[in-house]
């Protein structure tokens, strides 16, 4: 994360660009906001909208003392599915039948449409059947979806970690992929020159003509 971190200041270098996290890992989103003395955009570093984004970071924006806003979420977007289908070729060539698409999970509805869309584009870009899959908080589970697509005739199965950077999330993919006997696991997204670019894209829908220096702040969940 921290690599892309380097990749979004080096591409805007006059933007002040920090760094936090909405849960586990110092420092917090919170504590960084209450430093800043002028407006801010929060850029939710995470593939698809669900409590953090709908709930906590609004609520951060909210109780700052300079003007706060708050930006979209990665996902869903072609240049997460792009990369996706590109960690997956690095690990299967063409050498599979079908994909699993391993997101987190989230109880929010809207993060699980937001999967399912990427889900649909990678499927159709790679012109393989893909079938979402959660490690937590939703259905079903990375295991479960092997399964069935093996059950449903395609043998190959090649589980995509739709995940932005290793850690637990990633780790728990893996060895549920594992243990259900896919083809192949592909590695999380993680550090990319595009995903920089898109990083600063979603500040920019925002940021419009505010005034004086603005922090984007970068949360990381993973």
């Amino acid at each position: 994360m921290r690599r892309l971190l380097d990749r979004v200041r080096r591409a805007r270098p006059e933007l002040d660009v920090r760094e936090s996290y909405v849960d586990v890992v110092d420092p917090s989103v919170t504590d960084v906001v209450a430093t800043l003395t002028g407006p801010a955009v929060l850029v939710p570093v995470l593939l698809s909208t669900g409590y953090h984004v709908s709930v906590d970071l609004p609520r951060v924006a909210a109780a700052a003392a300079a003007p706060a806003t708050v930006a979209a979420p990665l996902g869903p977007d072609p240049v997460l599915v792009a990369l996706a289908c590109r960690r997956v070729r690095e690990v299967a060539s063409e050498a599979y039948d079908a994909l699993v698409l391993a997101a987190a999970g989230s109880s929010d509805p809207a993060a699980a449409r937001a999967v399912e869309q990427a889900g649909a584009a990678l499927s159709e870009l790679t012109g393989r059947p893909v079938r979402p899959a959660y490690a937590s908080a939703a259905q079903p589970r990375v295991a479960e979806a092997v399964d069935q697509l093996r059950r449903d005739g395609y043998p190959r199965v090649v589980v995509c970690r739709y995940l932005l950077a290793p850690g637990y999330f990633a780790d728990r993919v893996g060895a549920d992929a594992a243990r259900a006997g896919a083809a192949a696991i592909s590695e999380a997204l993680g550090d990319d020159p595009e995903l920089a670019t898109l990083v600063l894209r979603r500040y920019d829908s925002v940021a419009g003509d505010v005034a004086g220096d603005v922090a984007g702040d970068v949360a990381n969940l993973g």
